[in-house]
């Protein structure tokens, strides 16, 4: 993971935990489960150079295929 990819990360978790009235480490763990995390770092080049808007609605999808509810 390069020292880019923290910040995005760190926001992106952040920003999902505030769209779903979450801690960030509930968001985190949720996020983690459900492989978004893993996602994101596997196409960072693409998502960060989206909107967060974007970004999140990206993790809802990889979420929701792979189990998760929220959303």
């Amino acid at each position: 993971m390069s020292k880019y990819e923290i910040p995005f990360m760190t926001m992106a978790v952040s920003a999902f935990a505030q769209k779903f009235a979450l801690t960030r480490q509930a968001a985190f763990c949720y996020l983690q489960k459900y492989k978004a995390l893993a996602f994101l770092i596997e196409f960072y080049d693409v998502e960060h150079l989206q909107s967060m808007d974007d970004t999140i609605d990206d993790m809802i999808v990889i979420c929701r295929q792979n189990g998760g509810t929220l959303a």
